[in-house]
């Protein structure tokens, strides 16, 4: 846990004399090394100057009440809540040393409320939302397996942060007093076991067997004890040897699909190569169907899945193996390196090297090509599924599982974030995959800069649908000029404003009216997609610094040809008065549309008998009443939903997207959410849900006008200070294109 540190930890054993007797025994403290040192040179060590957690100053104790203590016993022991309990476990120093070696991954029993719960770790830290020096202390993480699934306290978060992900009450977070490593047993039996069974080769396995597997490190190597049925799969329970860094060995339950027989090692021998024969992006495997770059599911203690990034063979491991990096953060043992040499990146514990035998094509996406961009390819054919069959949306009810927690979504990386904000799409996307994407629209776009540079989502997209799904622009506008009308079609709309209007606060339906009035333009047919772009100057000055997003869009009196309401009394109009648009007296909408008798009644105002109404030409099937002028029908009318907003501050894009069909379905993308490093580092990318979005987004007007963006919850200001980006589609025409 603890980098080089230059504190001399200590506990205090029993309570000190007066005038310190309000000290307690169990507290712990600690003193500056090299203060310590210099008294040390002066022999004057019997009474020591410490520092007691929590505290600022210092206390005078004498040396027999203290016990030294390494950084990490103080960091465990300041987990176990009261100071009692910590001399209790004082007196136990092989607890505390086994608590030391155990690391992510290791499988474990936890107490929870006088019970012994099976489970994994899954995060080894504080729990504190800030670093501290001196620290403060260490409790473990544990994901519960098996039939204990469903009896913990949280899904890994605690205090609103979230240090792993695991369903819903599978989560505990305890001092090492309350974990016990698996081969300390509960006083009931786990499961019932088996002397034998055959495993993936023809080899039977059997007590008393040696054998060889790997976790985040090195190989460890041991002796089969016992072979259980467990929920999770068949579990071989293993006396272990000293591992290569020599510490001490234990009882060890593994997944039978992690474990190879040693005397299998030595019949592979002939058959091992150097590693870097099969390292890179284009090893060779036993199966045509499986290679760098596949999507793959393995059939573990879970079903996991991810991408196989390496293929090769590895040293004391026999036969063909895939480097993998999971979707799942949390699931992995390493960030691609093993025995201390890499041979793939990615972020920590989403690693992990299996049989690649044990590898099959991940049957979420079959009918899909499975191969992701390899950058190698001359084929422009390359970039496109062959077999495009309909990958069904995500139910509502999986969302939280399957799409929110962080190494969700695509991973930024270099200036990224407007392409990735773009895509969001679920599971999990590395960044070699994005720059694998950005190479090859590079090579399509003879552009240099594609690779590095920043550009506009907006042109991003329309190169994605032209050029590698080969859409039909989605909108088609219609333009008059005298009696002339020019029809032009477009992949998305920038928003023009002329500077003389008087919207404060505007909606994104007034945006988008003022900008075709003031341009004469109007929309040729509903469209099944509409992507808008707010009017800005640049990317760093907005127009309006408060956009209210419309959550439906009422294009009907955007369309060029169909029947239009009268704004007064809403029968089918005939006119359509232009000069009238800025006129708020009728309605709030922007075009002014009106029978004959409405229009006769409006314009007879003095201050509009200039006006020239143009008569509209009906549609098939409508026709005027000889007596009132108008078809008694009402006009039926055409409107989009809202379903994602992209959004910048600063040079930086994020998103937001509606997943369900409540007003609070809502969740919030960003890319580039957290960092691990620096200039070696990566960026983690981060899916979390934003119902509060959905509560704004429904406010009444005069209400929401009101709110003060840097008091609004959540991630909610971002939407409404810094939307870039509005997409809304229409469900009736989808079904068309």
């Amino acid at each position: 846990m603890a980098s080089a540190d230059n504190k001399i930890y200590f506990i205090i054993t029993a309570k000190p004399p007066s005038p310190n007797g309000y000290i307690k025994a169990g507290e712990i403290c600690f003193i500056d090394k090299q203060r310590f040192n210099a008294m040390q040179k002066n022999n004057d060590t019997d009474v020591l100057p410490v520092v007691r957690m929590g505290k600022v100053t210092d206390t005078l104790l004498d040396k027999v009440l203290l016990q030294p203590l390494s950084r990490r016993s103080a960091e465990l022991l300041m987990a176990v809540e009261s100071n009692e309990d910590r001399l209790l476990a004082l007196n136990d120093p092989e607890a505390l040393e086994k608590a030391s070696n155990l690391s992510a991954g290791c499988q474990v029993h936890v107490e929870y409320k006088g019970q012994w719960l099976t489970g994994v770790i899954r995060y080894i830290g504080s729990l504190k939302s800030y670093s501290s020096d001196p620290p403060t202390g260490v409790f473990f993480g544990v994901e519960l397996q098996g039939e204990d699934k469903g009896k913990g306290q949280n899904d890994g978060s605690f205090h609103y942060k979230t240090y792993f992900i695991c369903p819903k009450n599978s989560g505990i977070f305890a001092p090492f007093t309350r974990i016990k490593p698996v081969y300390h047993k509960p006083s009931a039996p786990l499961l019932p076991t088996q002397s034998s069974l055959s495993i993936t080769t023809t080899e039977p396995l059997k007590a008393g067997d040696r054998v060889t597997f790997f976790g985040d490190k090195n190989a460890h190597h041991g002796m089969v004890m016992d072979i259980k049925d467990h929920p999770d799969g068949k579990m071989v329970l293993i006396s272990t040897d000293k591992d290569e860094e020599g510490k001490r060995g234990g009882e060890m339950l593994i997944p039978l699909d992690c474990v190879i027989k040693e005397e299998l090692l030595n019949k592979d021998e002939t058959e091992k190569m150097d590693t870097s024969q099969g390292a890179g992006m284009g090893g060779v495997t036993d199966s045509d169907e499986i290679t760098v770059g596949s999507l793959v599911q393995f059939l573990g203690k879970t079903l996991l899945y991810g991408i196989v990034r390496w293929i090769g063979y590895l040293p004391d491991f026999p036969g063909m193996t895939a480097g993998l990096e999971l979707e799942d953060s949390s699931a992995g043992l390493n960030d691609g390196t093993y025995k201390g040499k890499r041979y793939f990146n990615c972020p920590p514990y989403c690693g992990l090297f299996v049989k690649l035998s044990s590898c099959r094509p991940d049957d979420r996406f079959s009918g899909v090509k499975k191969k992701l961009f390899n950058g190698n390819s001359d084929n422009d054919e390359a970039m496109v599924s062959e077999e495009q069959d309909n990958v069904p949306p995500i139910r509502t009810e999986d969302v939280s599982n399957r799409l929110i927690g962080k190494m969700k979504g695509i991973q930024g990386h270099c200036n990224s974030c407007y392409m990735d904000s773009a895509l969001f799409r679920q599971g999990f996307v590395s960044e070699q995959s994005v720059m694998n994407l950005r190479k090859q629209l590079q090579k399509r776009e003879h552009c240099p800069t594609y690779t590095t540079d920043e550009k506009d989502p907006e042109e991003f997209l329309s190169l994605i649908m032209q050029e590698i799904l080969f859409l039909d622009p989605p909108l088609i506008l219609c333009s008059q000029s005298g009696s002339i009308q020019k029809v032009q079609s477009c992949y998305y709309y920038q928003i023009f404003m002329d500077y003389n209007h008087h919207l404060v606060l505007p909606t994104v339906q007034q945006l988008l009216e003022h900008s075709f009035y003031s341009n004469s333009l109007k929309l040729a047919e509903v469209p099944s997609c509409l992507i808008l772009t707010m009017p800005r100057s640049g990317k760093s000055f907005k127009m309006f610094p408060k956009i209210i997003p419309s959550t439906e869009l009422d294009i009907t009196g955007l369309l060029a040809d169909g029947p239009q309401q009268c704004v007064l009394c809403g029968q089918l109009a005939n006119q359509e008065c232009a000069e009238c648009f800025r006129d708020a007296a009728f309605s709030d909408t922007g075009f002014k549309y009106f029978c004959v008798k409405c229009s006769a009644q409006v314009h007879s105002h003095q201050q509009r008998r200039c006006h020239k109404p143009s008569t509209l030409i009906l549609p098939q099937g409508f026709s005027y009443s000889q007596s009132s002028g108008s078809d008694r029908r009402t006009p039926p009318r055409e409107k989009l939903e809202l379903f994602a907003v992209l959004c910048i501050e600063t040079s930086h894009y994020v998103s937001f997207v509606k997943y369900g069909p409540q007003d609070t379905d809502w969740i919030f993308f960003d890319s580039m959410a957290d960092r691990v490093g620096e200039s070696d580092g990566y960026n983690i990318p981060e899916v979390r849900a934003c119902p509060e979005v959905g509560q704004y987004l429904h406010m009444p007007l005069a209400q929401l006008a009101n709110q003060v963006p840097r008091e609004m919850e959540g991630v909610a200001k971002r939407l409404f200070c810094d939307g870039y980006m509005y997409l809304y589609q229409s469900k009736t025409m989808s079904l068309y294109r």
